[in-house]
């Protein structure tokens, strides 16, 4: 028999957690509501922090009636993970810490407890320490499955303010009618790259850029790798129908980029980005002309 499909002999204790569970899904739902994991989450209303808990049950009431209440992984958690996520971010929001959201979540445990021993009185007092247990182990692993919970989100919201810090040390700047340049300063990665080379990719169609210019003044050190990261760069703007200038290349990085064996045979350089934005400029058919020193000249 599939391993989802398990059923528990419900003449154990694992049996009677579940039946119980079913049975006072709404009771335990409504202590839930006033405990501050729900309370401060669903603040609009009460009946919404009531359904949260329904919903929390059952997925609680589908572990134990399968046996498996120290699995994380147990079919039943899963259909929870997407709103325990949401209650997470909504205390994370309020500066708790997951130590502390764990905290909350252990919380439930004696609302729950409570009615259960209230649920057996017929039971022999082995039979209700066992089932209590058992409920107790299957909270535990709940508070497991919300800290892992936690965790992903706390490691997705890194992720998405790494993303936003890099687009935001990327900008693309508009130097001209169809000119478009890229500064860099710092450590030129994978990642950054892949950041650099999107965003430059969409202002030249933004900016139906005729020249895009990368700029590594600012950039300490280019390896092989960092090289590499510039060589795609360049042909991915290419292939927008553009031209790419690479400006900033300091007598080191040209020695380095020589002892390095690199072919830049094919990528148009210039040393500064003044330079660049020049020849750009002439290709454009816009000329810089010097200032006539001591003013205009005659008319």
């Amino acid at each position: 028999m599939p391993e989802h499909a398990t059923v528990v002999d419900h003449t154990t204790p694992a049996g009677d957690v579940g039946r119980f569970l079913h049975r006072r899904r709404e009771q335990i739902a409504q202590r839930w509501a006033d405990e501050p994991l729900f309370r401060t989450v669903f603040t609009v209303s009460r009946d919404e922090a009531v359904e949260a808990g329904r919903v929390v049950v059952d997925a609680l009431a589908q572990v134990a009636d399968t046996g498996r209440v120290a699995d994380t992984d147990a079919a039943g958690f899963t259909a929870v993970r997407e709103q325990l996520a949401g209650m997470v971010a909504s205390r994370a929001r309020f500066g708790l810490t997951s130590g502390q959201v764990s905290t909350e979540v252990d919380g439930l445990r004696t609302p729950a407890v409570n009615l259960l021993v209230a649920d057996l009185p017929e039971a022999s007092p082995e039979h209700v320490r066992e089932c209590t247990i058992l409920l107790t182990v299957l909270m535990g692993t709940l508070r497991l499955v919300v800290l892992e919970t936690s965790l992903s989100e706390g490691q997705a919201l890194i992720d998405r303010q790494q993303l936003e810090l890099l687009e935001a040390a990327t900008p693309v700047i508009r130097l001209w009618d169809g000119i478009v340049a890229v500064p860099l300063i710092g450590t030129l990665d994978s990642a950054r790259s892949q950041v650099v080379m999107e965003t430059l990719l969409e202002s030249v169609v933004d900016q139906q850029a005729r020249f895009a210019i990368l700029d590594i003044t600012g950039v300490p050190m280019v390896d092989s790798l960092v090289a590499q990261h510039l060589m795609k760069t360049v042909a991915a703007v290419r292939l927008m129908g553009a031209e790419c200038v690479v400006s900033g290349i300091r007598p080191a990085i040209a020695q380095t980029i020589v002892h390095l064996g690199l072919d830049l045979g094919n990528v148009v350089t210039r040393s500064s980005l003044a330079d660049a934005l020049g020849y750009a400029l002439h290709r454009l058919g816009a000329d810089i002309v010097p200032a006539t020193p001591g003013g205009a000249g005659p008319r």
